[in-house]
């Protein structure tokens, strides 16, 4: 626990007070220096715990009527693609392996990041590959082991997907590697409606994520949720393409970030397995046919329920730099690259 200088010592009248508050689940603040005694804590940390309350100075306690059970993360891998429609270069310029090292080091960091407050809920990786090479799998299978993680590794076979229909790009080497990215999207749909049990998180392995954002990511959906009685879809990335149309967004505060509500995202995003069911069959469609844009029936589904992304952003998507779907504003992308390269 931190070493707070400023703080007094507490009367015994005061310690008697600070004791009934914590029996009747009252919190109290020290405006003098911003100190809870109920909790120990100082009003800038994380006050909130998982599945039973949010707290936010000076906005008050919710407290969390739809607590987050299990959370499975299905992240999509291929190290021997870079673009599938483009020959564009990434961000940083590295082999398409360190993007998907780094998307996966910087997930495993996020569960690092507040395990304590993680504890109680059940979480999976699955990994769909397709055509990396062995040693880069053998690399994501030891880091996975190497954190005690519960995973699944699942080699994708293309030629088992006939139903996916692409659009006619006359480019044979595009349209199967579309084929393989729809198969991939096909089969992490298949997984979440037949094992997951309630939040799934589906990510594309050019998404590098800040440390803070799975905790983040789950405590605002409980809070969030609780408020609106509702499932939710969650973008953890504050797109720079959706500030150049003039919608009107909605803004709730989360845990520690705002988020604003939005009409549309690409393919890494959370939602619950109750949502996974409702729409299966649009997501399925989404899959199977190929669509101008690619997500259309996911935007379908936004016009009917509510998607959030957080700003700033929790995540950096390592496309092009020149790409209006790639780096977010206002944050440090040299330093979550860094962050994660191990």
């Amino acid at each position: 626990m931190k070493k707070i200088e400023s703080i007094k010592k507490p009367n015994f009248l005061k310690k008697l007070f600070i004791k009934l508050c914590r029996i009747i689940g009252f919190e109290i603040i020290d405006q003098s220096n911003l100190y809870l005694p109920t909790s120990d804590k100082l009003a800038n940390k994380n006050l909130s715990k998982l599945g039973v309350n949010n707290i936010s100075i000076p906005l008050g306690e919710i407290k969390i009527t739809r607590p987050v059970k299990s959370l499975d993360l299905i992240i999509k891998t291929c190290t021997s693609v870079n673009l599938v429609t483009q020959s564009k270069k990434r961000v940083f310029e590295k082999e398409k392996s360190e993007y998907t090292f780094r998307t996966i080091n910087s997930v495993i960091n996020s569960l690092n990041f507040n395990k304590d407050g993680l504890k109680k809920i059940k979480i999976k990786i699955y990994i769909i590959d397709y055509n990396s090479k062995k040693e880069d799998k053998e690399k994501i299978k030891k880091k996975l082991v190497a954190e005690n993680l519960d995973y699944e590794i699942i080699d994708l076979n293309i030629d088992k997907f006939n139903q996916i229909k692409t659009l006619n790009k006359n480019n044979p080497i595009i349209e199967k590697n579309m084929k393989a990215t729809m198969a991939s999207i096909l089969t992490s749909f298949k997984i979440a409606k037949e094992k997951s049990e309630d939040l799934v998180y589906f990510i594309e392995d050019d998404y590098i994520h800040k440390k803070e954002s799975i905790f983040e990511i789950i405590s605002s959906y409980e809070k969030i949720s609780s408020q609106l009685d509702k499932e939710l879809f969650i973008c953890p990335v504050d797109y720079p393409y959706l500030y150049k149309k003039l919608e009107n967004s909605n803004i709730f505060v989360g845990n520690k970030y705002h988020w604003r509500t939005v009409n549309e995202c690409l393919l890494t995003f959370l939602t619950s397995k109750q949502v996974i069911d409702k729409y299966y069959g649009d997501l399925l469609n989404m899959s199977e046919n190929e669509h101008t844009p690619f997500e259309t029936p996911l935007h379908k589904i936004f016009e009917k329920e509510l998607c959030i992304s957080p700003i700033p952003s929790l995540a950096m998507h390592c496309t092009n730099v020149n790409s209006i779907f790639g780096l977010s504003p206002n944050i440090n992308w040299n330093k979550i690259w860094e962050d994660n390269e191990k």
